[in-house]
């Protein structure tokens, strides 16, 4: 399994972007549950701490596309540097806020400043695939870089509640805003791997990707892919804490991501043949067998058991998804139909968490679960429907020119 991310760092200036985009990608991890912490412990409201955090959340989902969008018009050297100033002045404005105890309403502004944090998630995929369009090694960078999602979402909230909790309330949301100015700096300065624009005659990206049927599809499916992984999050702490082991739920959420993660590498160094529409139907069949098992288990390790195996089909169906973008959209516009499905995931991520909240309040934790499966019925049936829109835009792009 070596030699396929081995020859896929034979690039110059990979090793570099690689670290840049895993550093520059941790703040937005650490940034709700920063918030969220902060709040709680100088505010002593979990309700104003997380509707500010839904702030932040949503108001990035809406906006981190049209940034990608203006990248694919004018480069990302040119675009990052404001967006990433204007999310970090909100950040800090925030911080200010809370210092000088300024009213609530001030921290629901500043939240949604912050949420002009560029998707650097989108921004490393685009660059990998600048460098290894039409190459194997392109479907690796992209597991890479899903294991990489995988590994901030599962550092960056600890360290974020750590350091707000042992250092200093503001610590956690500071340290996001120092590790997003530094991480897109260095991403930034690495020009060699920065994608050429991408000009179109005649043409200009003036009306909404989510305008055509797949990509449209694809990011409602990681919308309810983003719901199953929600529901899974705050249902098994529900669990953990009815058995009266609340700290258990934290390896219960690593086994998800520990299936991810192996899932993701694994399907990097595969070379299969099959036709992507297929994989993508295949994953979403494989989504929702997996939530079955949730329903069943009466105990910690069985969670654990059961969310590692729901886990192993999240990486390469997202895998997938992001490679029937790369194909389906013109090249002058990739980081927004990229960033469409991530902000699609993060979208479904709050909206799980959100349902499966109440879910568990008014029925317990096994209707909490029922969130998930519905959910992993809606990625399937989601997944049926995108067959057709795929299949006709895969013609249309085939007699443009656009794919291979």
């Amino acid at each position: 399994m070596a030699t396929p991310y081995r020859d896929l760092f034979a690039a110059p200036g990979t090793t570099g972007l690689a670290l840049a985009g895993l550093l520059a990608r941790l703040p937005l991890p650490m940034t709700g549950i920063g918030f969220i912490t902060l709040l709680s412990q100088l505010r002593g409201s979990y309700a104003l701490a997380g509707a500010v955090s839904a702030t932040f959340v949503l108001t990035y989902a809406l906006l981190s596309p049209q940034v990608s969008r203006w990248v694919d018009r004018h480069g990302q050297g040119r675009v990052l540097p404001w967006a990433t100033a204007a999310s970090a002045t909100g950040l800090l404005l925030l911080l200010a806020c809370t210092v000088l105890q300024a009213p609530d309403w001030t921290l629901f502004a500043a939240a949604m400043l912050a949420g002009c944090m560029p998707s650097v998630s989108a921004m490393v995929r685009a660059r990998w695939t600048a460098i290894h369009r039409g190459r194997p090694q392109l479907q690796t960078a992209y597991s890479l870089e899903t294991v990489f999602d995988e590994v901030t979402f599962i550092a960056g909230p600890p360290l974020s509640v750590g350091l707000s909790v042992a250092v200093w309330p503001q610590a956690g949301v500071l340290a996001a805003a120092l590790l997003l100015v530094v991480g897109v700096a260095l991403l930034v300065l690495q020009r060699g791997t920065e994608p050429p624009l991408q000009t179109c005659e005649g043409a200009a990206p003036s009306r909404s990707l989510l305008r055509q049927p797949e990509i449209c599809l694809l990011a409602l499916l990681m919308l309810a892919m983003g719901v199953v992984v929600g529901t899974v999050d705050i249902t098994s702490v529900a669990f953990a804490e009815q058995r009266g082991q609340p700290l258990a739920a934290s390896a219960v959420l690593s086994a998800y991501a520990l299936g991810s993660c192996v899932a993701g590498l694994l399907f990097g160094a595969l070379k299969l043949q099959v036709p992507l529409q297929r994989l993508l139907l295949l994953g979403a069949g494989a989504t929702a067998l997996t939530t079955l098992p949730l329903l069943l288990v009466g105990t910690l390790p069985a969670l654990a058991a059961a969310v590692l195996l729901a886990g192993l089909s999240f990486a390469p169906t997202m895998i997938v998804a992001m490679s029937l973008v790369e194909q389906r959209v013109p090249e002058w516009r990739l980081t927004e139909g990229m960033t469409w499905l991530l902000a699609g995931l993060n979208i479904g991520v709050a909206l799980g968490a959100a349902l499966s909240g109440q879910s568990v309040d008014a029925g317990g934790v096994r209707s909490g679960f029922v969130v998930a499966l519905v959910a992993g019925s809606v990625v399937l049936l989601v997944a049926l429907l995108a067959q057709g829109a795929l299949r006709t835009s895969a013609s249309s792009t085939s007699s443009a020119g656009m794919v291979p």
